[in-house]
């Protein structure tokens, strides 16, 4: 993805983050966007929060991860990395950085997010906020087995992991505090879409990509009410994109004129519909007490910018 595309969709994604969880982490987002990393905690007002976030997910959240497993889904070489300070190719699937890295920033908290599997992780980086998606991975259990990446069951594994090397390092009580007031971001699906799309809709019916993207959303909400089991409370999942317009779809699928694919896009349509629905239902479940899931549609956005660029610049 280019960098303007990136800093469009950044900017317009920290919009609505900054209308839908409100004040109590965002009200001072602009004046510290360029700030150093702040100490360990940001208060705000006479409110403390922890300034930690956290990703889970797929591509657009994984700022390293599959560097460090066996799969041949990795970005660690050009050009991947040339708008990168030092143009370096770090296995972000970017020329830059990443939604993941510009969230933090924005929070004056660093200035990259760093993947959890990182070998040279020091404990300073723990209590800020790390990555565990992993490029390729979806909530369709066949997607990470396919790709031999790290699925999302493993990534709430290492995030088990994570919570046992932070309450070495603060305690037990400081831990779970910690853990309640920090951010978790969530990008995940698009993988599951991508697959599905180029193997089965023009073999499905309607119905069945329906029931499919149904599927999907169920084990979004799982997974959902997993992280809120190990602690979350504040959590921010993506919507898939405009699958059908990545090149590769519109190299094969897309004709002469290379036009997006209408089957794909559909079916990402489909599944944010049921994903919507799934985390309203998880935000009215009186079970789940201080849950918040703010759900950000990135697909209209970047739909807009496809379809008229001219209104984005260069």
């Amino acid at each position: 993805m280019a960098s303007s595309e990136s800093l469009v969709i950044v900017s317009f994604f920290l919009l609505q983050l900054i209308l839908t969880i409100g004040p109590l982490f965002f009200s001072e987002a602009v004046a510290i966007t360029m700030a150093p990393p702040p100490p360990e905690n940001v208060t705000v007002g006479n409110r403390r929060t922890s300034s930690a976030v956290f990703a889970f997910g797929d591509s657009i959240l994984d700022t390293g991860n599959n560097d460090h497993i066996a799969t041949l889904i990795k970005s660690n070489f050009p050009p991947y990395g040339r708008d990168f300070p030092g143009r370096i190719p770090t296995g972000r699937f970017s020329d830059g950085r990443l939604i993941s890295d510009f969230i933090v920033e924005s929070l004056g908290i660093k200035y990259l997010l760093p993947p959890y599997l990182d070998l040279n992780l020091q404990a300073k980086e723990l209590i800020t906020g790390v990555c565990f998606a992993s490029s390729g991975s979806g909530y369709d259990p066949k997607t990470p087995k396919i790709l031999s990446v790290i699925s999302i069951p493993n990534q709430l594994n290492l995030f088990q992991q994570y919570v046992g090397k932070l309450r070495n390092i603060v305690g037990e009580q400081t831990s779970n505090d910690f853990v309640e007031n920090s951010i978790y971001v969530i990008s995940c699906g698009n993988n599951d879409v991508l697959l599905a799309s180029l193997f089965h809709t023009r073999t499905k019916s309607s119905s069945e990509m329906a029931s499919y993207a149904g599927f999907l959303a169920g084990r979004a909400s799982a997974f959902l009410r997993q992280l809120y089991g190990l602690g979350a409370r504040k959590i921010v999942h993506l919507s898939a994109l405009t699958t059908g317009c990545i090149h590769a779809f519109r190299t094969l699928l897309g004709g002469v004129q290379r036009q997006c694919s209408d089957e794909s896009n559909e079916l990402a349509v489909m599944f944010n519909e049921k994903l919507g629905h799934e985390i309203q239902r998880l935000n009215d479940d009186v079970s789940l007490p201080d849950l918040s899931v703010q759900f950000v549609d990135v697909y209209t956005p970047l739909l807009d910018m496809i379809r008229r660029p001219e209104n984005y610049g260069n």
